[in-house]
């Protein structure tokens, strides 16, 4: 597996949910950890919720893991 992020998981939306691509597809709206877990988990990707949230192979923009809006950030 390369090193560059090959999951991004996008900015927060209006509703609170995020985008997750993988590989520049569209694999779904998560609005939790173990929703994004669970994505990469049917596009063949196995990581854990703490994997997830640290692994150089995923690009979180717009907020962290613990993020999902659309709340202000305290």
């Amino acid at each position: 597996m390369s090193e560059h992020p090959v999951v991004l998981v996008h900015p927060p939306r209006g509703d609170g949910g995020r985008r997750v691509t993988v590989h520049g597809e569209a694999v779904g709206a998560a609005t939790n950890l173990a929703d994004v877990v669970e994505f990469l988990r049917r596009a063949g990707l196995e990581f854990d919720e703490n994997e997830v949230a640290a692994s150089p192979l995923v690009e979180w923009r717009g907020g962290g893991p613990s993020y999902w809006g659309p709340e202000s950030r305290l």
